[in-house]
C-alpha cells in the first residue's frame, strides 16, 4: 500500500479507535450525576467503569485469535457494530442494570477495535516504518483517554444534551468509521483452511480474569482484604487461570499461544504494559475525583485539568514516533519513559487541597509524557520480535495485559481510596463518619466542606505514593529488554518471507 493509501485506512482506525476508548472514560466525571437520576448505590459507581473495562479485557485475546484466522476488514467492522449496539442501549437505559449490561455489550466491541486496529497496522506497515503511525496511533489512545472527561463533563454540564449524550456521542462517528474502513481497508484474505477457536481456553481466561477483577472490586468495601471470601475468590481466579495454561499448552489454535513467552522481549513488554495500565487508569480515573470534590470544581473544569496530560502524551509519542523511524533505535524510549512516568507518579504523591492547578498541570503533564514515551513503543518493540504468523496473537496478548493493567488499577485502587477515606473521615469526625459515601460538597457547612476537601486530598496522594513503585517496575522490565533492529518489511510480506523459507 502506498503512503497515501495507508493514511486513508488508517484514519478509519483511528476514528474506531478513538470512540472505543472514549467510552471507558468519557462516564467518568458524568458518574454522579448519572448514579443519582438512576438511584444507584456506590458499588454501581466503580461498576459502571469496571463492567465495560472487564468485558473490553477479557475478549481482546479473542479478537486477536480470529484476526489470526478470519477477514480483519469484517471483524474490526463487526467489534464497531457491537460497540454501536451497547452505546445506544445505554443511552436509552431506564435503569441501572440494563446500563451495566449495555456496558459489557461496548466492551466486547471496544476490546475488538483496541486489538484489531494494532494487528490491521502491523499487517499493513513495517516495523521499520510503523513508528511514525503508532506515534499517530499512541497519541489517539492518550487523547481518548484523557480528553473523555472533559468530553462527559460538558455534556453533563450542557442543560439541553446531558449524562445520556455520553454514550450516545459515539454512535455517529462509529458508523462513520464503519464506512469509512469499507471503503478505504484493502488487505489480503485470511488463510482458507479448517481453523478451529479455542472456546474452552477463552472461556477459562476470561473466567479467571473476571474472578480476580470482581474480588479487586470488591475486597475492602463488602468485605475485608484478609478474609475468607478474599482466599475463596483469589484461590478460584488462581486454579482458573492454571486449567486456562493447561488448556493452552494442548491446544491446537490457542487464544494466547505459550510460544510467544518464548521471546524475552514479549515476555517483558507484557509485564510493563500491565503496569502503564495501572499507572494510567488508575491514575486518571480519580484524578478527575479529586479534582471536583478536594478542589471543587465543575465537571467541565476538572476535564479542562486533564489536559496538561493529553498535551504531555500527545507530544512524547508522536515525537518519539518519528525519531524512531528516522534512526530505528527504539530501547532509550522504553528506560526514558518508564524513569519518566515514576517521577510523574511520585510528584503527584505530593499534592493536596491546597496545591495550585499550575504545579498540579506541570505533575501531570511529566506522567503524560511518561506514558506517551512508553505506551506504543512497548507494542512495536514486541511485534519486532515475533513471527509475522504470531502478529495478531501477540498485539492482542499486549493489549489485554494492558487493560487487565488498567481495570486491575482502577478496582484495587478505588478500594483503597475508599478504606483511606473512610479511615481519614473516622480520625476527624469520629466512628460513626466512616461510611464511605462521597459526599454532596453543596449541603456541607464550610468547617466540615474544608475538612472533606483535606480528607479527599490527603487519600488522592496516597494513591500515587502506591503507583510510584509500581510504575519502578517498569524501569526494571524495560531495561531487561534486549534492542533489535526493526524489519523493513510488513507483517503480510513477512509471512509470505517466513512461508518461502519454510518450504
Amino acid at each position: 500500500m502506498s503512503h497515501r493509501e495507508v493514511i486513508q485506512a488508517l484514519s478509519g482506525l483511528m476514528l474506531g479507535m478513538f470512540v472505543s476508548i472514549l467510552a471507558s472514560t468519557v462516564v467518568a466525571n458524568a458518574l454522579p450525576r448519572i448514579i443519582a437520576d438512576l438511584h444507584g448505590s456506590q458499588s454501581v459507581y466503580t461498576w459502571i467503569v469496571t463492567a465495560e473495562l472487564l468485558a473490553m479485557t477479557a475478549t481482546v485475546p479473542l479478537w486477536g485469535k480470529m484476526a489470526d484466522l478470519y477477514s480483519k476488514k469484517l471483524l474490526i467492522q463487526l467489534s464497531l457494530g457491537l460497540f454501536v449496539l451497547g452505546s445506544l442501549v445505554a443511552g436509552l437505559t431506564p435503569n441501572v442494570e440494563i446500563l451495566l449490561v449495555s456496558r459489557v455489550i461496548q466492551g466486547v466491541g471496544a476490546g475488538g477495535m483496541t486489538a484489531l486496529a494494532l494487528i490491521v497496522m502491523a499487517a499493513m506497515i513495517p516495523p521499520r516504518e510503523l513508528g511514525r503511525y503508532s506515534g499517530m496511533f499512541g497519541a489517539v489512545f492518550g487523547v481518548a483517554t484523557i480528553a473523555g472527561p472533559l468530553i462527559g463533563g460538558v455534556l453533563v454540564d450542557t442543560s439541553w444534551l446531558g449524562w445520556r449524550w455520553c454514550f450516545l456521542i459515539g454512535v455517529p462517528f462509529s458508523v462513520i468509521a464503519i464506512a469509512l474502513l469499507q471503503k478505504t481497508l484493502h488487505l489480503p484474505a485470511g488463510r482458507k483452511q479448517e481453523v478451529s477457536i479455542d472456546w474452552l481456553g477463552a472461556l477459562l481466561i476470561t473466567g479467571g480474569v473476571s474472578t480476580l477483577l470482581i474480588w479487586s472490586t470488591l475486597a475492602g468495601d463488602k468485605f475485608d482484604w484478609g478474609s475468607w471470601q478474599t482466599a475463596a475468590m483469589v484461590a478460584g481466579g488462581v486454579l482458573i487461570l492454571a486449567l486456562a495454561v493447561l488448556v493452552e499448552s494442548k491446544a491446537k489454535e490457542p487464544i494466547i499461544p505459550l510460544g510467544i513467552f518464548r521471546h524475552r522481549t514479549v515476555s517483558l513488554a507484557i509485564v510493563a504494559s500491565v503496569l502503564v495500565g495501572v499507572a494510567m487508569f488508575g491514575g486518571t480515573v480519580f484524578l478527575s475525583q479529586y479534582f471536583q470534590t478536594s478542589l471543587g470544581k465543575t465537571p467541565t473544569q476538572a476535564g479542562l485539568m486533564g489536559l496538561p496530560m493529553v498535551f504531555g502524551l500527545l507530544i512524547s509519542s508522536t515525537v518519539a514516533g518519528a525519531l524512531i523511524t528516522k534512526y530505528g533505535k527504539w530501547k532509550i524510549f522504553l528506560v526514558s519513559g518508564s524513569i519518566v512516568m515514576t517521577i510523574g507518579m511520585l510528584l503527584l504523591s505530593t499534592i493536596d487541597a491546597s496545591t495550585g492547578v499550575p504545579v498540579i498541570s506541570v505533575f501531570m503533564a511529566v506522567l503524560g509524557v511518561g506514558v506517551g514515551l512508553l505506551m506504543q513503543n512497548l507494542v512495536l518493540a514486541a511485534q519486532n520480535d515475533v513471527p509475522a504468523a504470531e502478529l495478531g496473537a501477540t498485539t492482542s496478548a499486549l493489549t489485554f495485559f494492558r487493560s487487565m493493567g488498567g481495570s486491575i488499577g482502577v478496582s484495587a485502587l478505588g478500594a483503597v481510596l475508599t478504606h483511606r477515606v473512610t479511615q481519614l473521615s473516622e480520625e476527624r469526625f469520629g466512628p460513626a463518619a466512616g461510611g464511605g459515601e462521597v459526599p454532596d460538597l453543596q449541603a456541607l457547612p464550610p468547617e466540615v466542606l474544608a475538612v472533606i476537601k483535606d480528607i479527599y486530598g490527603t487519600a488522592t496522594a496516597d494513591l500515587f505514593l502506591i503507583g510510584a513503585p509500581i510504575a519502578f517496575l517498569a524501569v526494571i522490565a524495560v531495561v531487561f529488554i534486549k534492542e533489535k533492529p526493526l524489519s523493513t518489511m510488513s507483517g503480510d510480506e513477512r509471512l509470505a518471507a517466513e512461508k518461502t523459507l519454510s518450504h
